[in-house]
């Protein structure tokens, strides 16, 4: 199968020239637009989510030989979890690729963090199935090599960080509620509230209710860790 010329120059930002291009084009086909002749990329999906997990752990293992296991398990979190899978994606112009169905194109689906931290494992997985794991473990090193080597040092999300502080201070764990939600669907913007048990509080806005909740974390914990000082 020769490549479109849209998915040539993708492979060439990837930086890996696919032998079996089917593999590239199923991984970059969502199931809105997919065919029983044209399967969709939720298989290589699975599959790219457990190769990124095995090379981003070993290269944790190598970048810090010291490390404990506690302190591992966040960063590996940090640099696997779907933000950080979306955030490559847009850097290597992944959206510009996909193939989706006429309802997702309107929607914005180009642009959603699901949909392209999704497509950046199936990616991985094609790559694996193309040409082997050593393969698969250099382009995800290539993508990935900043924020590695950039990784905190305790890279626990500040929801998880905010609770832990909390426990540690005979307080039940923070509550989020929405406060409001605006824009189109296609692009929302999330206001999200924190509150503590003891009163404080703090509010953020994001594109994604997760995201929200994170940012709502991070201010509350940095206030009550100053006002500790």
């Amino acid at each position: 199968m020769k490549l479109a010329a849209d998915l040539r120059d993708f492979s060439a930002r990837l930086g890996h020239s696919f032998t079996r291009t089917e593999l590239l084009v199923r991984a970059v086909t969502h199931a809105s637009i997919a065919t029983p002749q044209r399967p969709d990329n939720q298989r290589l999906e699975f599959l790219g989510d457990r190769v990124l997990g095995l090379v981003i752990a070993e290269a944790l293992l190598k970048a810090d030989k010291g490390a404990s296991e506690g302190l591992l398990a966040p960063r590996y979190n940090a640099l696997v979890r779907k933000e950080a899978c979306a955030a490559v994606a847009r850097e290597i112009g992944l959206g510009d690729v996909l193939k989706l169905g006429r309802s997702e194109m309107m929607s914005g689906g180009r642009r959603k963090e699901a949909l392209l931290g999704d497509a950046m494992e199936a990616v991985i997985a094609a790559v694996y199935l193309d040409a082997g794991l050593d393969a698969a473990r250099d382009v995800i090193l290539r993508h990935w090599a900043t924020r590695i080597a950039s990784v905190k040092a305790d890279a626990r999300d500040a929801k998880t960080a905010l609770q832990e502080w909390a426990q540690a201070r005979g307080l039940p764990p923070p509550s989020y509620g929405e406060r409001d939600r605006e824009g189109p669907d296609h692009q929302p913007v999330f206001t999200v509230e924190v509150t503590l048990m003891s009163g404080e509080r703090e509010i953020a806005k994001a594109g994604s209710k997760r995201q929200a909740e994170q940012a709502a974390a991070k201010a509350l914990l940095q206030r009550m860790e100053r006002g500790a000082d």
